[in-house]
């Protein structure tokens, strides 16, 4: 009798457990995916991959960043952090700090060593220069770290931001083939890693090559191949299909399979074996990965919104997604994972396609904008007073300008007023003007909420509409507008309701929700503002 009730209450502790959280998170983050993607492509996806997420899950349609800029680094960390960077301080991919007075990578760690088959430069990675906590650190904690937490991606900063500063792990790719981590995680990869390094699992998709998923009539969302607004992939003599990656490996290395659709199916892959040989969500403990998919981004920034290459990519994400639903129905079980999709940032159209259907607007360089400044300064001042331009930063020679006996307060006028007149700059803010916002001017507050003030520059500028630093072809992100904001957001799996909503979400609204859906501690720096459609199952 005795016995009875004592496996009783235990299956009753256990089911409670089951109950108050899911065995999984998964955490997917599709580099530079625009909603829009979902509309256009939609009557050419499956049923089972985005389709699924959809018409099953929650969809948050209007969900947006809400700050500048909108790069990956910061929009990983937003993701799991819950704020922005001001606060966060993850301000760019790379930036140049005024505190240090160098360019500084988000992910650097001189302290740490690469751990696999990957060069010094690629492993020396870590967490450190992220400033607050992430949901994946709560989880950590709140399961008393015995949940595990692994992160994953082709890029360093796709896999270490959200993983957080307690993972177990987190993987990135080498352009060896391999996928790497550092010392910073552990002094040597875990057997199953090496294993799959060992089995070269890029090598089948190089030798293939890249052809179109489905018949070419499919494509008719997208412009013709070989259009004037597509970059050339690895010396490609034009940017038409079918593409012969084997070719390319030869003269590269395994590192040309991030842009094409297969490093998207690499990872999955990776996933996979993660889930399996991790045993994650094998028990009522709660574990969490996650896993950003990168290609998407290289293919978008080699060849841009409208090219049949970007369609192809995510007609075969659709269907790795598919695979991978399936495979965690399998492994972990429908009911018992929440997973949630969305992007670091978005893209803009292609300046020349939109140039072409008579839009007025242009593209122009980063180092085009610098030395316009520096020339303005040589005129004005009789010294180039510029110390550094970059994500639209600008950073004046402090010492320089004291050794001069000039003003700061007027140089920074001087340069506002020439930047005002400008024909592709909307707004020049100075840092007194951002420090001292009050909310009311809507670009300001984009700025504000992107700025830290120990790292960031004296002034920030923002270009008008449709406008962009970057190249003739392909696309690039990093502005407010909301082709650069406007983000996928869909949640699925345990204890999610079907629905959708078209109210305007912030990105930072994602971590607490999750950390109050799974009961833990939400992130030390959130704002807390939650996507209550989520958290209310009725």
């Amino acid at each position: 009798m005795k016995k009875s009730i004592v496996l009783l209450t235990l299956f009753v502790i256990s089911n409670l457990n089951a109950q108050q959280r899911p065995k999984l998170v998964v955490g997917i983050v599709v580099d530079q995916m625009k909603m829009e993607y979902l509309y256009r492509f939609s009557d050419d996806f499956s049923p089972n991959g985005f389709k699924r997420l959809m018409n099953n899950g929650y969809t948050f349609h209007n969900m947006h960043y809400n700050y500048v800029p909108t790069y990956t680094a910061p929009g990983h960390a937003s993701i799991y952090t819950g704020t922005t960077p001001a606060t966060h301080g993850i301000v760019g991919n790379e930036w140049f700090s005024r505190t240090l007075g160098k360019d500084v990578y988000c992910t650097d760690d001189a302290s740490v060593k690469t751990v696999g088959d990957g060069t010094a430069e690629e492993g020396a990675m870590s967490p450190k220069n992220l400033l607050s906590t992430t949901v994946t650190d709560e989880v950590r904690m709140g399961t008393n770290f015995a949940g595990k937490v692994i992160g994953m991606s082709l890029k360093d900063r796709g896999a270490i931001l959200p993983a957080g500063h307690f993972a177990n792990w987190a993987f990135w790719y080498s352009k060896t083939g391999a996928f790497i981590s550092s010392t910073f995680y552990g002094e040597k990869l875990p057997d199953w890693v090496t294993q799959f390094n060992n089995e070269k699992h890029y090598l089948p998709y190089l030798n293939k090559g890249w052809d179109l998923y489905k018949p070419a009539a499919t494509y008719n969302e997208s412009l013709p191949d070989n259009n004037p607004y597509e970059g050339k992939l690895y010396g490609s003599a034009a940017p038409v299909f079918p593409y012969d990656l084997k070719s390319m490996y030869e003269k590269n290395d395994a590192g040309v399979i991030r842009s094409t659709p297969f490093g998207n199916d690499l990872l999955a892959e990776f996933a996979m074996k993660a889930i399996e040989k991790e045993e994650l969500g094998k028990d009522n403990i709660t574990d969490f990965l996650t896993v950003s998919f990168s290609s998407t981004d290289y293919v978008g920034h080699l060849l841009g919104p409208r090219s049949m290459e970007l369609q192809d990519t995510y007609l075969r994400l659709d269907q790795t997604i598919a695979d991978f639903l399936n495979y965690l129905d399998k492994t972990v079980g429908k009911d018992n994972y929440l997973l949630f999709l969305t992007a670091d940032h978005a893209g803009a159209e292609n300046v020349a396609y939109l140039k072409d259907r008579k839009y007025n607007v242009d593209n122009h360089s980063g180092k085009e904008v610098k030395k316009s400044l520096q020339d303005f300064s040589i005129k004005t001042c009789g010294v180039d007073l510029i110390l550094n331009y970059s994500n639209f930063n600008i950073f004046f020679n402090k010492t320089l300008i004291k050794d001069k006996g000039l003003e700061l307060v007027k140089i920074k006028q001087a340069f506002k007023e020439f930047l005002m007149a400008q024909p592709q700059v909307k707004q020049a803010y100075t840092e007194e003007e951002i420090l001292a916002n009050s909310g009311n001017d809507a670009y300001l507050n984009f700025v504000a909420k992107g700025y830290d003030v120990t790292q960031d520059g004296d002034m920030v500028i923002i270009d008008k509409p449709g406008n962009i630093q970057y190249a003739t072809t392909g696309t690039s992100h990093g502005t407010l507008y909301n082709y650069d904001t406007h983000v996928p957001a869909l949640f699925y799996g345990w204890h999610i309701k079907k629905g959708e909503s078209f109210d305007k979400k912030a990105i930072t609204e994602i971590a607490p929700t999750i950390a109050l859906k799974v009961k833990v501690a939400l992130p030390n720096a959130t704002e807390a503002k939650v996507l209550e459609e989520v958290l209310d199952e009725k």
